[in-house]
This record gives structure tokens, sequence and C-alpha cells, in this order.
């Protein structure tokens, strides 16, 4: 009798298939566009890349066909590269879009209207001269003078909007030059304990 090869084994197999660039499957990044599986076990993969011309293109199909070829029974392997339709970041799974925009998304739930920032730690001068922020657990993160200037500016009497447009107008820049910047700092400060954010 000859054993059947699935589809879930064949998606179990592709998801230890990673792409060399991002610590995530193919699965997971959303590459996999079809399986299809014929009766004598020869599996037909149609995949896409996140972008033509993609270095790592031949090494991405090597390694497909690496994964699948460890499934017991399984025929010939075939890996179609498609380009239609295009790859977007959409087609990647929850957990894959966490890991990808996990910087960019808002780990802490803040209002820029509404939170108001105070500043945690210390500010230590390292015997060299340069400054650091120490938080309140002892650990030293390295920082230039604009940021220790954010960071005083967060007295606890100013929302993030309020922040957002005094450092824009200290640094002379439009505020939607700096918005993006200023939003992804709060959430670094937030998580290394050197900001609170209330509401």
């Amino acid at each position: 009798m000859v054993f059947k090869v699935n589809q879930q084994m064949v998606v179990d197999a592709l998801k230890k298939c990673m792409d060399p660039e991002v610590p995530l499957s193919v699965v997971d990044l959303g590459l996999i566009y079809g399986v299809d599986i014929s009766d004598k076990n020869d599996v037909n993969i149609k995949m896409t890349m996140t972008t033509r011309g993609c270095p790592l293109h031949d090494t991405l199909v090597k390694d497909v066909k690496k994964y699948l070829g460890k499934i017991d029974g399984i025929g010939d392997i075939n890996v179609e590269i498609v380009w239609d339709p295009p790859w977007t970041p959409e087609r990647m799974s929850p957990e894959a879009k966490d890991k990808i925009y996990g910087k960019k998304t808002l780990r802490f739930s803040i209002d820029l209207e509404k939170s108001k920032l105070t500043k945690l730690g210390s500010v230590l001068q390292q015997p060299d001269g340069s400054l650091a922020l120490m938080n309140e657990q002892n650990q030293g993160f390295m920082v230039n003078d604009a940021l220790i200037e954010f960071w005083k500016m967060c007295d606890g009497t100013k929302t993030i909007n309020e922040l957002i447009d005094t450092f824009s107008a200290k640094l002379n820049m439009q505020r939607s030059d700096v918005e993006k910047e200023v939003v992804e700092l709060v959430q670094q400060m937030l998580e290394a304990n050197l900001l609170k954010a209330e509401n």
C-alpha cells in the first residue's frame, strides 16, 4: 500500500523552511500560494517572493525542496515561482506581523491626545564624558543630547502630541518629520522603563 502524503504534512514541512533574511517560515510569511499533491505523491508548490529579483530566491527554493524531501514517501517536488497576485505584508500570519513590525507597532497602549509621559530613572555621565540614561533597575542606555532633552521634557504635564510639537520646534523641524520617530522613541523608552504613560 502506497503511503499517501497529505496537505498537512507538506505545510508542516514548509513551516521548517525559514526565510534567510528574517526568522520566519515561508508559510508564516504568506509566500505559499498553492500546494497540489498527485496520486503518486508528487508535490507541486506555487510560491512567491517578497520582492522580484530577490538575491536569495534560489536558496529559498532549494530549502523548500530539502524540507519537503524529508517527508516519507514523497515523489517529485516541483516549485513554481509566481508573481500574480503580488505579495503584500497582509499575507503574513498575525504572528509574523508581530515579529516583523514589533518595533513599529505600539507595544504599549498610548493615546497621543491623552497619554502624559513621566520620566523614570536618571542621567549618568560616563567616564568618557558620554551620557546614559539609567532606569530604576540600574540598566544603562546610551543616548545623545537630543534624547536626553526629550526625556527631560516628560514631566507628566504634557500629552504626547504636545511633546511632539515642542520637540519638533526645538529641533526646528516639521512635526510630520518627527512624529513617527518620537512615537517609536516613546515605545522604546516605555519598554526600557525610562518613561511611564498615564491617561
